[in-house]
């Protein structure tokens, strides 16, 4: 196996598959902290030049950013690097095989691997990929091979159709990205109200949250906007406005979708969603309905 791309997801994946018995023969790295992390998570593996970190490797995992990997697979091919009969599997979320397509035309195999899981780049991942989702995609007739290489990982492969990539990726980018984003403005907001240890306050409460929600689905949806209670989101929002008028708009585009899914759901009947959306139409100005 040769790695492109030691960053945070390529060292422990390429980890937890020398850790099954697959051996690494080469990895690059561009950086210092990428070869330092080959260092930490892959003790004795030779950092090289890409032609020869996949001279002789069987499995490809191209461990690149998004948008860096459809130039990356079309320049290995051009050069000469990617041959028949290799493996070339990557770990984005947002594509499936069509990407690998260059691989594919001189005769590589294309896999597509995605760990759901937000990872630090340290043995602590190792941990967390047991039972770990993995979208995978590819070919029927190498579709074990993609699933035996997720559970060798330690992970739950769940089969992901090509041309549902991108919305499956948006889906958990949405959850998981603009969940940290919305739980660290709210710890920002409470830190500028005075709160010591917001963190510590917040985390039952969120810890709770997730929980309902992906037990009870919207049945669960809880708080002013799902109460119909707009003279309590008025004063929110007359508040944000002023202290932080980012987390304001933020706030008023997540109300709006809360109404919506708690009239949907029955918690809420159309006069009280009338209402809230008079509110959270009405402009940043103090001039409320």
């Amino acid at each position: 196996m040769g790695i492109v791309g030691v960053g945070r997801v390529g060292a422990v994946l390429g980890a937890a598959l020398a850790r099954a018995g697959h051996d690494i023969v080469g990895v690059t790295a561009v950086s210092d902290l990428s070869r330092l992390r080959a260092e930490a998570l892959l003790p004795g593996v030779p950092v090289l030049p890409v032609p020869e970190a996949l001279a002789h490797a069987d499995l490809v995992l191209l461990a690149v950013p998004d948008d860096v990997l459809p130039g990356l697979v079309a320049g290995l091919v051009d050069a000469g690097v990617i041959h028949a009969g290799q493996f070339v599997a990557h770990p984005s979320g947002r594509y499936g095989v069509g990407v690998l397509a260059p691989a594919r035309s001189v005769g590589a195999v294309p896999l597509a691997l995605h760990p759901v899981m937000t990872f630090t780049g340290t043995s602590v991942d190792l941990a967390r990929l047991a039972d770990c989702p993995f979208g995978v995609t590819a070919d029927d007739a190498v579709r074990p091979v993609a699933e035996a290489l997720v559970v060798e990982m330690g992970g739950d492969p769940v089969w992901v159709p090509e041309e549902s990539r991108v919305l499956y990726h948006a889906a958990v980018a949405f959850g998981a990205n603009f969940l940290m984003t919305v739980v660290l403005q709210s710890v920002d907001l409470l830190r500028e109200a005075g709160m010591p240890e917001p963190e510590r306050l917040m985390a039952p409460l969120l810890s709770a949250s997730l929980d309902n929600a992906l037990r009870h689905g919207d049945a669960a949806l809880t708080g002013p906007v799902a109460r119909g209670d707009a003279g309590t989101v008025a004063g929110h929002l007359d508040c944000l406005d002023e202290a932080a008028p980012a987390a304001a708009a933020a706030y008023r585009a997540l109300a709006r979708l809360t109404a919506d899914r708690a009239m949907h759901a029955g918690l809420i009947d159309l006069t009280a969603a009338s209402a809230l959306l008079e509110v959270l139409a009405a402009p940043a100005d103090g001039r409320r309905p």
